[in-house]
């Protein structure tokens, strides 16, 4: 059931059950990060690959020794900076650290969240939490109670209702290779705002076989639409002539008949409104029986990368 009563989540949580939770990117599937049979039922309920590994939630910063060691002195300087927010490390992880979180890797990847509900929550709490988004493994993320309710409905005995997603993408990853910054993930944050403390950040590619992180599976934050992305869409849309065509435009909208629905993200053209909102604009696109969506090339830079990245991931090769 949807509801904001958190001592039913902790009370839900303490039995090793489910909760989906609010935060600042999109809404988790959390779960107790000291029980294995809890953290199994993530990846049961989400028909997760048990290689793809997630993401631990931190009440605070003081907490990071607690899950990883070894800990490289630039990845304190980037806590201070960016936490409590949507900034995953993926650092050395403490033996206690269950392989099955960790996908048998000796990496694990963590966070503060920035939700007020979802900081008492954790405050309340004995355990840390694992949460990856709260929707089937491969499906658009969700930025509401609602969109999760409706991907699991009554599997789920308690969604945690924080409101809309305020930064409405999945956080952004760096690691260390050779004690040297890398980006696993495009997220929340630009990567240009995170090479103002690490200077320059080289890109870890997808990998389908064993995922350092998450996030970086080629095919990911889909609709069950078909969905394309493209720089020219006015061209793009002829080539679907008699086709119920639905378009996700960054600022303006796209003059032509031929489309039954469009999402404009951000009528300032401001990439930041545009990240918050886009995975409800194309849950609410994938909810109008359309044949197509087209969705708009961002520009190349700062969050305009981060929303290019989940919109490849979301269409067809």
């Amino acid at each position: 059931m949807i509801t904001n009563h958190l001592q039913k989540a902790v009370q839900t949580l303490l039995k090793n059950e489910l909760v989906a939770i609010p935060t600042e990117t999109v809404y988790g599937l959390a779960a107790n990060a000291y029980s294995d049979l809890a953290v199994q039922k993530i990846y049961a309920l989400k028909k997760r690959p048990a290689h793809n590994p997630l993401i631990v939630h931190l009440k605070s910063a003081d907490a990071l020794s607690e899950i990883a060691q070894n800990i490289p002195a630039l990845a304190f300087e980037l806590a201070q900076a960016f936490w409590p927010g949507p900034l995953t490390l993926l650092l050395e992880k403490q033996a206690h650290i269950s392989d099955v979180i960790t996908a048998g890797k000796p990496t694990v990847a963590v966070r503060v969240p920035n939700h007020p509900l979802t900081l008492e929550l954790l405050e309340n709490l004995p355990f840390p939490l694992v949460a990856p988004s709260a929707n089937p493994f491969g499906s658009i993320s969700p930025t509401t109670a609602q969109h999760v309710f409706d991907y699991f409905g009554h599997d789920l005995e308690v969604v945690l209702d924080g409101g809309p997603c305020s930064r409405g993408i999945e956080s952004t990853i760096i690691g260390f290779v050779n004690q040297q910054p890398v980006l696993y993930r495009h997220g929340s944050i630009a990567a240009e705002e995170i090479e103002k403390i690490t200077g320059s950040l080289s890109f870890i590619l997808h990998n389908e076989q064993a995922p350092e992180a998450p996030g970086m599976l080629s095919r990911h934050y889909a609709p069950n639409t078909d969905t394309f992305l493209t720089d020219d869409v006015q061209s793009f849309i002829s080539l679907f002539s008699g086709k119920k065509i639905g378009v996700l435009a960054l600022q303006n909208k796209i003059s032509s008949s031929l489309i039954a629905h469009q999402e404009v993200l951000s009528a300032s053209g401001n990439l930041q409104e545009a990240a918050q909102n886009l995975y409800a604009a194309m849950h609410r696109l994938d909810h109008l029986q359309l044949d197509v969506i087209i969705a708009q090339r961002m520009p190349d830079q700062g969050l305009g990368k981060t929303i290019n990245d989940k919109l490849i991931r979301a269409s067809k090769k």
